[in-house]
């Protein structure tokens, strides 16, 4: 007997852009699709192949977007309308040419060069899709940007972006956040506010600037507080607010992330996110990362060492931020809607005023002077990797921070 499948569905396997392709290619209209009979006769440049010019008329091998490469062809530049695709091609064109200390007098391309245009079109797509994805993925204001100028090689793998600490497997939190009574934290605090935990010391001023020492706890107003979203005690929390940009660094320190906006000194830049895990699965982990070359280990030790941060694949632009013996990032601890009291957030925030452009690096080592150490009162349990009470990056690589005088290893 037949079953009755009305109402059964099944996802589809395919993308909406490749359900596209094969329509356009069979010359099947679908409305749903958007494809009438209208758009068949619209053709659109997915990237450009290669170049020559005749009689001083410049052509491009074009590759149609939603057409396989066996249909390209060559077009003259005056029926082109796709600016954006033709400055990308020609700023490519341009550095694979100096790179070969070529001339631009040429009738037409070397294979070698011409091929190499393909793949870096292919690759801007891939990273293209890959910077969409992220920034649909991200929760905070700040926008997420992507080149790579340097090689070939697209986004990272088994990678995914992630807006708050993940918790690990085997891993129970007891909530202890508490709040305060206060409708003004900065102006007329009630009973020392938040900042009561902090010795009675507004973490931030009135632009929401860190007036703390490095060291030094940050205690935010949380979900159980009086006081309103707009409070001057919630900075943090808020999330990046300044547009910044995943870049392919030149000089072998693999991906890197820099500012494409001014970020003024003492303001808070990012959290460093990933997945909470226990020290002892971070030292199985650890060996692994060694033969790597790489880690993104970051322990908690605030209270005692026994969570680690890992975000090697979880995280969020952190992830890419380079060490530097010359940093310009500083790490401080932050307890806002804490889930565990031994599980501080991890804030950078800007040691100087930074320059649109400028590369983003925080010290791995995360060492302070001793008059810094002093002033915080801390403990005979000075860790080698980091300030006691503070998080630390566990780093068994070579220091790569472009300072030319340094030749240490960061263990």
């Amino acid at each position: 007997m037949a079953e009755n499948l009305k109402g059964c569905r099944v996802a589809c396997k395919v993308s909406l852009s490749q359900l596209q392709t094969l329509c356009q290619q069979e010359k099947v209209f679908c409305q749903r699709l958007g494809l009438s009979k209208k758009k068949f006769n619209d053709y659109e440049v997915e990237y450009l192949c290669d170049y020559k010019k005749r009689k001083d008329q410049e052509f491009y091998l074009v590759k149609w977007k939603g057409y396989p490469e066996s249909q390209n062809s060559w077009e003259p530049r005056k029926n082109l309308r796709c600016i954006k695709l033709l400055k990308a091609f020609q700023h490519d064109l341009e550095l694979e040419l100096r790179k070969h200390r070529k001339r631009r007098s040429f009738k037409k391309l070397d294979s070698g060069i011409s091929s190499y245009l393909v793949q870096k079109a292919k690759q801007r797509q891939e990273l293209h899709r890959w910077e969409a994805h992220l920034n649909k993925m991200r929760s905070h204001k700040g926008r997420i940007f992507v080149l790579n100028e340097v090689d070939l090689e697209g986004p990272p793998k088994n990678f995914t972006y992630i807006n708050n600490y993940k918790v690990g497997d085997g891993i129970m939190l007891n909530e202890v956040t508490v709040g305060c009574e206060c409708t003004d934290c900065l102006g007329n605090p009630v009973k020392g506010c938040c900042a009561g935990a902090s010795l009675h010391r507004f973490a931030y001023n009135d632009r929401g600037q860190i007036r703390l020492r490095a060291g030094l706890p940050i205690y935010e107003c949380n979900s159980r507080c009086c006081c309103g979203l707009d409070c001057p005690n919630r900075v943090v929390q808020k999330g990046i607010q300044y547009d910044l940009c995943i870049f392919k660094t030149d000089d072998g320190r693999g991906w890197g992330v820099r500012t494409m906006e001014h970020i003024r000194k003492n303001t808070f830049v990012m959290e460093y996110i990933g997945e909470i895990i226990t020290t002892e699965e971070a030292e199985r982990r650890g060996h692994i990362y060694d033969r790597q070359g790489a880690t993104y280990l970051f322990d908690l030790d605030y209270v005692e060492d026994v969570y680690t941060v890992d975000a090697a694949n979880h995280g969020n632009i952190s992830h890419f931020v380079n060490h530097s013996c010359n940093p310009n990032l500083q790490v401080y601890n932050v307890f806002i809607d804490n889930l565990d009291e031994r599980l501080p957030r991890i804030a950078f925030f800007a040691t100087r005023h930074i320059k649109p452009g400028e590369e983003l690096t925080f010290d791995y080592k995360m060492q302070i002077d001793p008059v810094d150490a002093e002033s915080t009162r801390m403990d005979s349990n000075f860790s080698r990797a980091g300030l006691p009470g503070s998080p630390k990056r566990r780093v068994r690589v070579e220091c790569k921070c472009g300072v030319e005088s340094c030749r240490k290893y960061l263990f």
